[in-house]
């Protein structure tokens, strides 16, 4: 009976993230019932400015005390109950890899599926799950049946993986792209919608949209242009690599054929995860970025025959899910975008600093891009680490020209007050 119960045991534990029994809620369940219980009724923008709250939601995290990390746009840290997950499948995985993954853990991708899908408001068979945003818009963008002369637009603010992955398609095939370029901020969807409009052809066959652009935040109104787009029977497809777990929406309500994103950015989950979606009826027509026996399928699951991967990873994003929804999305949404206003308007007015970034909720939440006058991004980010321990990234890309400040749900007040502190001195010493 001994060997029974122990594997009885074993398939309790790889119901995991998606069981009563959860490793969140293991560790949590009960500290943030009792803070919940405390903002209950209030709305996210209250709830923002709350520290009590928001001291309980810190603490689910384990990043290094030594460092002010402000690169969240980048990658983000895991929760200490996704790092948990992914340790206790790796774990259990070289038990007997080739029975435990194959057969077991394998088999946990359907309710992750399902999961991934109630958060980001679809039917589970639209979502494939993948490594990051790179894998899954490269999957559609050389998965579309485009011929030479067809027309692609896109921004020279856009990921530069995603752009190469257009020029090696003009190259090769001879379709063409087209650029636009934005001085961002912009605060006119009016003024980014016929800018794209205006960039249509005849032979116009695919928009390219960054919901947030990376470099500083700008978040584009994606409803928008695609409703433009569907007038002139154009497909869009969007970039959601730092929109999908930090603002509150759901995909199929910004109307565009295909989406991706990358799981370990705002949503926390293991680094190394993504998300693509395509809206059903597209499904059949994409070509898988991987082989498989029905690259004319119309099932979402084509497009993971990637063959041995890090079932751990995928089976850790079912507890950042379970982090997501006990924050809330509108809730979290709120936080970030208080905590990148909170730094940013204490730095607004310093001589020779300069934000690159609007202030309106509507165009920025968590990114922001930062200058002072007379320093390179380089010297700027080096000084900020070299001195103060505060680790941001400088931007130098087409007409961009900044540090990149990012904050997440863990980041506290005292460490925005100290990168305020540290552009004030860095700023005032710095000559013209």
């Amino acid at each position: 009976m001994e060997p029974r119960r122990k594997f009885i045991q074993k398939m309790g534990l790889l119901a995991g993230a998606f069981s009563a029994n959860n490793i969140f809620n293991e560790l949590h369940a009960a500290s943030w019932d009792a803070a919940g219980q405390k903002i209950d009724g209030l709305a996210p923008e209250t709830v923002a400015a709350d520290e009590d709250y928001w001291s309980v939601i810190q603490q689910g995290y384990s990043v290094d005390s030594n460092l002010i990390i402000l690169n969240n746009g980048g990658v983000s840290p895991s929760p200490r109950v996704v790092q948990d997950a992914v340790e206790r499948y790796n774990k259990l995985s070289n038990q007997g890899p080739s029975y435990y993954m194959w057969r077991i853990l394998d088999q946990g991708r359907e309710p992750l599926r399902q999961k991934l899908a109630v958060l980001a408001g679809c039917s589970a068979e639209e979502i494939a799950i993948n490594r990051n945003t790179t894998e899954a818009l490269n999957t559609v963008i050389y998965g579309l049946d485009l011929r030479a002369g067809d027309e692609v637009i896109g921004t020279k603010q856009d990921y530069p993986n995603m752009i190469q992955a257009y020029k090696q398609r003009a190259l090769r095939e001879g379709i063409v792209y087209t650029q636009l370029s934005f001085n961002f901020p912009v605060e006119s969807d009016a003024e980014i919608v016929e800018a794209f409009e205006k960039a249509i052809t005849p032979k116009t066959k695919l928009i390219h949209v960054t919901h947030i652009i990376n470099w500083v935040g700008q978040i584009m109104p994606v409803k928008k242009i695609c409703a433009m787009a569907r007038k002139h029977n154009i497909e869009v497809i969007v970039d959601g690599a730092h929109s999908f777990g930090l603002l509150d929406f759901k995909i199929p309500e910004l109307g565009c054929d295909y989406f991706g994103t990358s799981l370990h950015k705002f949503l926390s989950a293991p680094i190394g995860s993504g998300m693509l979606w395509i809206k059903k009826e597209k499904i059949e027509k994409i070509w898988p970025l991987l082989c498989n026996s029905e690259p004319r399928s119309a099932d979402i699951r084509k497009f993971e025959t990637l063959g041995t991967r890090s079932f751990p990873i995928e089976q850790g994003i079912g507890e950042a899910v379970n982090f997501q929804n006990a924050i809330g999305s509108k809730r979290k949404e709120e936080r970030i975008r208080y905590l990148k206003n909170y730094w940013a308007n204490k730095v607004k007015d310093i001589p020779k600093v300069k934000i690159h970034t609007s202030f309106k909720p509507e165009y920025s939440c968590a990114i922001c891009g930062v200058s002072v006058d007379g320093m390179t991004p380089g010297e700027l980010d080096s000084a900020l680490f070299s001195t103060y321990k505060i680790h941001t990234v400088g931007i130098v890309w087409e007409n961009i020209s900044c540090v990149r400040v990012t904050p997440h749900v863990y980041t506290k007040l005292q460490d925005l007050d100290k990168l305020v502190l540290a552009i004030e001195e860095i700023a005032g010493r710095k000559k013209q």
